[in-house]
């Protein structure tokens, strides 16, 4: 839709907004839900793209002042205000009952425009930074109100976790101007009793580290508001000599050690609107901080601390002048953080704090096993020269995805025109390539880069950063390089993973040296690189070999088997392609979902999960344990779907000899054996599966 028509339906939008904002009081009579419609769809800010230009090109803080301020158009007639008219004219609007029903929406917009400004944004520069200011104003002093009119802090409101929320974007917007008139107006509104707030705050804090069940949103809403004072340079000496770091750590130990799941959607009560829920499949873009909330303003405090306070980091302890911290098993539970499937918003952060331990990247799963590559130099066929004679060795294929700037691929290409089209053109050593670098380039820079391309991260000591940012920028390697610059998160922006899928395409083509075979049951079957009838994958020893000990050792056994260039799978092709995804981006996919799943037939449903039972049987025999529990989950989740497709599932598992899937099976059917025999529904199954479901529903009917 915003593809299509974007500058429309922001200007629909907005101009029902600023209809409203004209009034100086609700119209007795006239509805408001069409308002409150207008200031959900303005949500649409929560995520960056080319409509946040429009909203500013046509007022949007000019409007957004108007819903907030009653009259504040007749109010900021003159061209400019101090900051002192400004926070008057704030805290006269804001004890109004003006508007009181659409403050919240004002406050989430506000921040949401300012988290995804641009760097290069400026009011100033065409006279229209009057009503960004006032805005920024109002939101610094909600801020301030939030803690000071309740004698217990306890209890925050819904309004409050907005305007906090708000707070913090704007402090932090990659907009110069915003983000220093944020700090300046916090600061200057915090002076008279802003010392005496933190330590309201953070005393709130450290009694919640004694609460068994503490309210996990309340926590979450006061660690963004000791965010917002790290934010600010002059109140980050306070944190610290107020043991805000110490809560701060522990809360992140929390977080890592209770897998907390306090959902975004909690944030947003006014969502809960039918236009969002009764869809049984809704598609949606995961929130950036997803329902990792606390662990996220949690990290992001700490970030900042070390970052801009004149630290010293070693692995046991954070020292910021006389204060020391210790950090103990910290940066492992990062990496862990990184590795493992939580927001993006949180794995970015875990990174940024991880950079303070000289750790630069984004440590995963696939990065793990590629590293042995690097380490082991198995089938490396690129050799790097260095001015000094030094030699690394590398592998063509990894270069060509993570890191083309290593590589001449044209050299690759023109020598790939010589070779005998039907085989692959590497199957040899036709691509043994030897590439000398210039003097510039140093050789532990150059290793440390090659563990980033490998495994998705390196460790580097502070000597060796300013030849590594120099060597990243030349590769154009944009995330690592913000890694080593120390740079802030860019909120919104996705993660990075270490997926070597694009391998499997033309780029990879001319490096692969192996390919798998699947069981002939395709129809028709072309292949665009050789003539070969059988389905097949064309793939690399050195990612195949990283992930499977059994290949490894079948690839450099010496036996007739290790020279072969075709690999026999024995799984269907549908299987091969999940494999293979798994090789090259440590995903295997998942069957449809939803009421996609729920409207198949039982026979259309095993069809779709047959071949994660093959991949469980050869899983077994290659020694893949990941692979086989991954498949086990997902056939063990869909198995309640109905009550025939467990059935089903024994009678294949069986035949494939995998015994512990058809006891997992029938613990699915166990309550329904009765019924099962008296409906002749076991009758196609074999003495030994019946006894095995009914010794299930025996131990069923005994709690067992």
């Amino acid at each position: 839709m915003m593809s299509v028509c974007c500058e429309p339906i922001l200007q629909a939008t907005i101009s029902e907004m600023n209809r409203w904002s004209k009034k100086s009081g609700r119209v007795s009579g006239e509805p408001i839900y069409l308002l409150l419609e207008a200031c959900r769809l303005a949500l649409i800010t929560r995520w960056g793209g080319k409509h946040h230009i429009y909203f500013w090109e046509h007022g949007i803080d000019k409007v957004l002042l108007g819903l907030l301020l009653e009259n504040s158009h007749d109010k900021l007639g003159q061209s400019s205000l101090t900051l002192e008219e400004e926070i008057s004219i704030a805290q006269e609007g804001l004890c109004s009952s003006y508007n009181l029903d659409v403050r919240d929406f004002v406050w989430d917009i506000l921040g949401w425009l300012s988290i995804h400004c641009e760097e290069g944004f400026n009011p100033e520069i065409d006279g229209n930074n009057l009503y960004i200011d006032m805005l920024i104003t109002c939101s610094c002093l909600a801020f301030v109100d939030a803690f000071k009119v309740r004698h217990k802090l306890w209890q925050i409101e819904d309004d409050d976790i907005f305007r906090i929320q708000a707070v913090l974007m704007t402090i932090n917007s990659p907009c110069k101007y915003i983000a220093l008139k944020a700090t300046s107006s916090l600061s200057e509104i915090l002076r008279p009793n802003g010392k005496d707030i933190l330590k309201h705050l953070l005393s709130t804090l450290e009694n919640g580290l004694s609460r068994y069940n503490f309210d996990r949103l309340d926590i979450t809403t006061y660690v963004m508001a000791l965010a917002c004072y790290i934010g600010l340079p002059e109140s980050r000496q306070w944190v610290l000599e107020l043991s805000g770091m110490k809560i701060l750590l522990y809360f992140a130990r929390w977080c890592l050690s209770k897998s907390t799941d306090l959902e975004s959607f909690s944030f947003a009560p006014y969502l809960r609107y039918k236009s969002f829920v009764g869809t049984c499949c809704h598609a949606y873009s995961e929130d950036w901080r997803g329902k990792d909330c606390l662990m996220l303003y949690t990290l992001w405090g700490i970030a900042e601390l070390i970052k801009h306070s004149g630290y010293m980091v070693n692995n046991q302890e954070i020292t910021f002048g006389r204060i020391k911290y210790s950090v103990a098993e910290l940066p492992n539970n990062l990496q862990e953080v990184c590795i493992n499937t939580y927001s993006p918003g949180v794995r970015w952060f875990a990174s940024y704090v991880l950079s303070s331990f000289g750790l630069y990247g984004f440590p995963n799963k696939l990065g793990k096993r590629i590293g042995k590559a690097l380490c082991e130099n198995y089938h490396a066929d690129i050799k790097f020269v260095l001015a000094s004679g030094e030699c690394v060795s590398a592998h063509g294929v990894i270069l060509a995805v993570r890191c083309p700037s290593l590589l001449p691929l044209e050299e690759l290409h023109r020598s790939d025109k010589t070779t005998d089209s039907s085989v692959p053109s590497s199957m040899g050593e036709e691509f043994r390539k030897e590439i000398r670098l210039s003097a510039h380039v140093d050789h532990q820079a150059l290793l440390k880069l090659l563990d980033f391309v490998y495994t998705g991260y390196l460790q580097a000591d502070q000597e060796l950063l300013k030849k590594l940012k120099r060597l990243a920028k030349r590769c154009n390697l944009q995330p690592l390089l913000q890694m080593l610059c120390g740079k802030i998160p860019r909120w919104g922006t996705p993660f990075p993973t270490l997926d070597l899928s694009p391998a499997l395409g033309s780029l990879g083509h001319h490096f692969s040296d192996i390919i798998l075979e699947a069981k002939s049951t395709v129809l028709s079957w072309s292949c665009d690189i050789c003539p070969g009838l059988v389905p097949h994958m064309h793939v690399h020893k050195v990612i195949l070999s990283a992930s499977c000990d059994y290949l490894r050792g079948l690839f450099n056994s010496g036996m007739k088997e290790s020279h072969s260039k075709i690999i026999n799978v024995g799984i269907s092709w549908e299987a091969l392609v999940k494999l293979v995804a798994w090789f090259y981006s440590n995903e295997i996919p998942n069957p449809p979902s939803g009421c996609i799943w729920e409207n198949m037939s039982v026979k259309e449903k095993l069809y779709e999960l047959e071949p994660y039972i093959e991949l469980c049987w050869l899983a077994d025999f290659w020694v893949l344990q990941i692979v086989e529990e991954a498949c086990t989950n997902v056939i063990v989740s869909r198995l309640n779907s109905s009550r025939e497709l467990p059935i089903k599932i024994i009678q294949t598992a069986a035949r494939f000899s995998l015994w512990k899937l058809a006891e997992l099976a029938t613990t699915c059917v166990a309550p329904f054996f009765r019924q099962l025999c008296d409906s002749g529904e076991l009758e196609d199954l074999d003495e030994v599966l019946v006894d095995m479901i009914r010794s299930a529903s025996v131990q069923y009917s005994q709690g067992g």
